[in-house]
């Protein structure tokens, strides 16, 4: 098992240095204070949008900062829920770098169609999202030339992610909910959070149906679970990575769980207040808000991603109640 001494960590220094070599068009996103929002949840909360850029979602910070690193004439080979997949795919555009994506056949249609439409290659299989990292990695093992990244298991993939604590020190707040995919967002916020801000808390989310990283955070085993079923498929994670388990237990401070009916009201909230539509996972700080008695006069999340399904479309665009149904 990993100890924090086996592993490279991002530093306060190197995630500030991120910040001034990820693409513009990914750093000082907007945040701010909705009334309509505070008011229905009965808190200040501070909302960053990471949804308005090129891939719509915040990884876009650290595939970035990743693909500076890539050598001439290499592939980069990855998986994805989506949103990583997407944002690796656009940076290798950027940059001339070929990229595949293995995504599982459960992977969001509209994710994988806006992949190959930057350009990647793309090989969809396997029954979730851990199944075809395993298949990404054995066909990165067959050529020399090919690159394998896994989203969680890169030092610039968490300071790239890291850099939006140091934007939101602007606000103050006293707690910083982040939702929980495999790691890096909250690893990288919570580095640089202890270590200028220390007064403040970071709050890892994950959702009831995959509870991996939870688990993972309260007993220090990367032990995977027996399912990731929820309708937030960008924090579906089965299989933790054993090496950023030392990182997210040390700088992270607590982990919750949130239902999948109250991620869904957060999504119909978050419609109706501040007038956008989020996929699933974006919403699950929100949904922790809701769920959990979070201390804090002031707190903080992040609205990370807007590549929602036709699915979800149309039925958080529905009247009425029947927006309340679960997705399935």
């Amino acid at each position: 098992m990993y100890t924090i001494d086996d592993v490279s960590s991002p530093s306060a220094d190197s995630i500030e240095t991120a910040l001034e070599l990820i693409e513009p068009v990914f750093a000082n996103t907007p945040q701010f204070r909705d009334t309509a929002l505070c008011r229905a949840l009965g808190r200040d909360i501070v909302l960053k949008l990471e949804t308005l850029n090129p891939v719509r979602s915040f990884k876009g910070r650290g595939a970035s900062l990743f693909m500076r690193a890539v050598a001439p004439g290499q592939r980069v080979v990855t998986a994805s829920a989506g949103n990583f997949g997407l944002a690796i795919a656009y940076a290798g555009k950027q940059r001339g770098v070929d990229v595949t994506v293995f995504c599982a056949e459960t992977a969001n249609p509209t994710k994988v169609t806006r992949i190959r439409d930057l350009g990647a290659e793309v090989v969809v299989g396997g029954g979730d999202f851990d199944t075809a990292k395993e298949a990404a990695r054995e066909y990165a093992s067959r050529d020399a030339r090919h690159r394998f990244v896994e989203d969680g298991d890169d030092q610039r993939i968490t300071e790239g992610a890291g850099t939006i604590a140091v934007e939101l020190a602007e606000e103050a707040p006293d707690v910083i909910v982040v939702p929980v995919g495999n790691g890096a967002l909250a690893t990288g916020i919570g580095c640089w959070t202890r270590a200028r801000r220390p007064e403040c808390r970071v709050i890892g989310v994950s959702a009831v149906g995959a509870p991996a990283m939870a688990n993972a955070w309260r007993t220090g085993i990367p032990a995977p679970a027996d399912r990731a079923d929820t309708i937030a498929d960008g924090v579906a994670v089965r299989v933790p990575v054993p090496s950023i388990i030392p990182l997210f237990r040390g700088y992270v401070d607590d982990v919750l769980l949130v239902e999948d009916e109250i991620i869904w009201e957060a999504l119909s909230l978050v419609r109706d207040t501040v007038g956008l539509i989020l996929e699933p996972s974006a919403v699950i700080g929100i949904a922790a808000i809701m769920q959990h008695r979070i201390p804090g006069a002031r707190l903080a999340t992040i609205a990370t991603g807007s590549n929602f399904s036709e699915q979800l479309l149309r039925q958080i665009t529905g009247a009425g109640d029947a927006t309340k149904r679960r997705l399935r």
